[in-house]
């Protein structure tokens, strides 16, 4: 355990009873009642996450807004004071070295990326650093409190009254004690996102789980079932160096008359696969790394991300086809030595989340 970080949070984990796994480097918490339990939670009440593993670069100078643009795929322009914006970077081949949260704070950008790719992130940046840029990796100086589920707001506010305006993606900008909060999540729930100086996460956290008995602390395990509940692409799964945000449905996001990093090679290379939404009848279980097959049983994918889902009670999967095969409406989860019927759906799967509610 002694080559794992810790988060500022540890020691509350594991007094809370939390099970404990290694997790991008860091001691995470996976559960503590359970990931099914968890999960309602999250979709009923609220939960609270310690996602402190998480990555933040703090951009500002004059040629910021320039650099960010010209290493993501989004168009940063579409962003004011008090806004985020959901973005990736690219490679020159345009393959995802990883996606993020952009906020923009007045005078400065806040990035915020996958634990797993902080230093890869950093040191592409910094290789790719323009005049009049400043560019910090304050990723241990903060934690991140992820408070997620229909009744967020109505807690947080007994904290934070200062909250009660923000709509979805919209973040305040850094009170006197540095701490930042944010309507962004990963749950698919109304939440909150909470940046805060480590000195201060541990008073935070205590403070919000004695609000209230509807919040309670929840883990990595649901935090994984919750986002594939909306078809929200994971790093590592969905996302990686070989694989395109067009190849991977994130066409929305990526806007080539910016003329990113990668943006050449996405005009000249048509996508060679397309990310495909999948749901059972059956009693199936999809899990990443099964082979999906059409009717005549020919191989022509994988799944990215899967599961049961706690919600519909059925299968649910992201699942990389290639790009000819993805027009089909039925596709075959080989489990076990057995073909598992799946059909095309529309995301997300779970359709009754919060997250753009008052």
């Amino acid at each position: 355990m002694s080559d794992y970080k810790k988060t500022v949070l540890f020691d509350e984990h594991n007094n809370l009873g939390a099970k404990m796994v290694p997790f991008a480097g860091f001691m995470m918490p996976l559960q503590y009642d359970g990931i099914l339990k968890e999960h309602n939670y999250v979709r009923n009440e609220a939960g609270i996450f310690d996602v402190s593993h998480m990555g933040e670069f703090f951009i500002s100078g004059k040629n910021a807004k320039k650099f960010i643009q010209m290493v993501t795929t989004n168009d940063i322009e579409n962003i004011i004071p008090g806004k985020a914006q959901y973005s990736a970077f690219c490679n020159e081949d345009g393959g995802i070295i990883d996606d993020l949260i952009i906020y923009h704070l007045g005078d400065q950008y806040m990035l915020v990326v996958n634990a797993a790719n902080i230093d890869k992130n950093f040191s592409w940046l910094k290789k790719n650093l323009i005049e009049d840029v400043s560019l910090e990796n304050k990723s241990e100086k903060y934690s991140l409190l992820a408070l997620q589920g229909p009744k967020s707001k109505e807690f947080l506010t007994k904290i934070f009254p200062e909250i009660s305006s923000l709509t979805y993606y919209e973040t305040l900008l850094p009170n006197r004690d540095g701490v930042i909060i944010a309507r962004t999540g990963y749950s698919g729930e109304k939440g909150y996102e909470i940046y805060a100086p480590n000195d201060l996460a541990k008073a935070i956290w205590i403070k919000i789980l004695n609000l209230s008995d509807g919040i309670h602390p929840v883990g990595l395990g649901c935090r994984d079932s919750l986002r594939l509940e909306m078809g929200y692409c994971l790093y590592g799964n969905e996302l990686n160096e070989g694989t395109t945000p067009i190849e991977s449905g994130l066409g929305w996001i990526t806007k080539l008359s910016t003329n990113f990093i990668g943006s050449q090679k996405l005009i000249s290379n048509l996508p060679q696969k397309k990310l495909v939404p999948l749901i059972s009848n059956e009693r199936a279980i999809p899990r990443a790394g099964y082979d999906v097959f059409d009717k005549e049983k020919n191989n022509i994918g994988v799944v990215t991300s899967g599961g049961m889902s706690p919600m519909l009670k059925q299968g649910i999967a992201l699942a990389s086809i290639k790009k000819n095969f993805s027009v089909n409406s039925e596709f075959y989860v080989k489990i076990r030595d057995k073909y598992f019927l799946f059909h095309k759906t529309r995301l997300p799967f779970y359709k009754e989340g919060t997250y753009l509610s008052d």
